[in-house]
């Protein structure tokens, strides 16, 4: 059993009545665990503004908190201003904020180009009502410049007023250690949440990792093609992997964990009763 550590999972937000009243019950399924809170998406430029709104209000004062996502390339100061308002109204303390990217077919980056400004813009227009969570990429954005800029650009995100982080998931745990080392030699003590990956269908899985930047195994890859379409030995092999992982992670020190749920209960519940954090 491992040592008992703050849990917390993320939904996006649905596209049909059917998907939201799916999205309530695992709400409901995955709060017995007791998280820390419950995190929701935001589309590219606000594209899911009203439905983001929407989840938030389905699961806000229901027990566990919860914290919007806030994407910033492509939209104006006026309208995040509005959903902090919004939010702050509600009595939402937390916020994810991202640089997100940027719309389909738009041109400009907006009035708050990169999550750095966005940090900077929540702490001028709210103060200190918010506790705000920023992205962290132990295996470096797929965007940046180096590794030493990636560093730097997180840095920059903690001197705007960040409080803590959570990861783009990964598979190695070493990647994790290192970009923790790195950051606490720069002087920045914030906590960094390992963000989790529960691995149920492997073209699924490299098409997100493709689209984010995320690294997989090659040992994890290579298993996961013997298996073909056999979705079973894919979940079992899965489950195990993601397991160990984070039995690494917290003998390593992570402070929380943060699932990627893709909207599901299983396999989130399973990992989080063999981990022993239920």
């Amino acid at each position: 059993m491992s040592k008992r550590i703050p849990i917390s999972f993320e939904f996006f937000p649905t596209k049909t009545d059917a998907g939201a009243e799916k999205l309530k019950i695992v709400h409901q399924e995955l709060q017995q665990f007791n998280p820390e809170f419950f995190s929701i998406t935001y589309g590219a430029g606000g594209s899911t503004r009203e439905r983001t709104l929407a989840a938030i209000n389905d699961f806000n004062g229901k027990g566990t908190p919860v914290a919007p996502h806030l994407s910033c390339i492509g939209d104006d100061k006026a309208r995040i201003a509005e959903l902090l308002d919004i939010y702050k109204a509600q009595g939402i303390d937390r916020i994810v904020a991202l640089r997100g990217d940027l719309p389909s077919g738009q041109v400009g980056l907006g009035e708050l180009p990169y999550a750095t400004d966005l940090v900077r813009f929540i702490r001028e227009h709210t103060g200190d009502h918010f506790k705000i969570e920023v992205a962290a990429y132990p295996e470096m954005h797929p965007q940046a410049e180096s590794y030493d800029a990636d560093i730097q650009h997180f840095i920059e995100k903690v001197n705007a007023g960040a409080n803590a982080a959570i990861t783009q998931f990964f598979f190695n745990p070493d990647a994790y250690f290192y970009f923790v080392d790195r950051i606490q030699k720069a002087g920045i003590d914030i906590p960094v949440a390992p963000g989790i990956m529960p691995i149920t269908n492997a073209s699924n899985l490299i098409r997100f990792a493709d689209g984010t930047g995320a690294e997989i195994p090659r040992w994890i890859r290579k298993q996961l093609a013997t298996y073909g379409d056999d979705s079973a030995s894919i979940k079992a092999f899965g489950h195990e992997v993601v397991v160990k992982l984070c039995e690494r992670l917290i003998e390593g020190g992570a402070p929380s964990l943060h699932f990627y749920t893709m909207n599901h209960t299983e396999p989130n519940r399973q990992l989080v009763l063999d981990l022993g954090l239920a």
